[in-house]
């Protein structure tokens, strides 16, 4: 489909910020929702006992399936209020990021095209971009620029220079 509408749907760990992508689709309903629901949970193995809430909104696509996948693990699932985007601001506050940040500035013309701008875009979230509410540093826990050995930083582009990443470089 060329220039159709996508949907995305993709998860954010609170405490971390780590954002988890599950899939894009042209046409999700509640079977596709809840296949990307096992297979979080599959991808995260045991860490899913660290988690104990899904916060999600009222949409007809999360069906009871959906939530039986959680409920299984012993995750409590809370459903957001009606036409309430703060009960929900991580989720809401990634989404602005991401048009500010990357799809504003870019055509997507197929799922192929914006499964892999979004790769790109979560694989930088996680591990280069700085979060104000983690001390500056990205949700993986490791600073995003090393200890300074030369004066010299190395930029590194992504998507043609939309994403650029600066380190200093690594002395052997």
């Amino acid at each position: 489909m060329l220039l159709g509408r996508l949907y995305v749907l993709f998860v954010v760990e609170i405490a971390t910020r780590r954002v988890w992508l599950l899939g894009v689709t042209a046409h999700p309903n509640g079977l596709w929702v809840t296949q990307c629901a096992r297979n979080l949970l599959m991808d995260l193995g045991d860490r899913t006992s660290r988690l104990r809430y899904l916060i999600r909104d009222r949409d007809s696509k999360f069906a009871t399936t959906f939530d039986a996948v959680f409920t299984a693990e012993a995750i409590q699932i809370m459903r957001t209020p009606v036409r309430a985007p703060r009960a929900n601001a991580i989720a809401e506050r990634w989404i602005g990021s991401l048009r500010r940040e990357l799809l504003d500035r870019i055509l997507i013309v197929n799922r192929r095209q914006l499964e892999r701008v979004l790769a790109v875009y979560v694989d930088h979230y996680n591990t280069h971009r700085p979060h104000r509410s983690l001390g500056q540093t990205p949700p993986d826990g490791r600073s995003p620029v090393p200890a300074p050995i030369s004066d010299l930083v190395v930029r590194r582009q992504r998507l043609g220079g939309l994403i650029n990443e600066y380190t200093y470089p690594q002395v052997a």
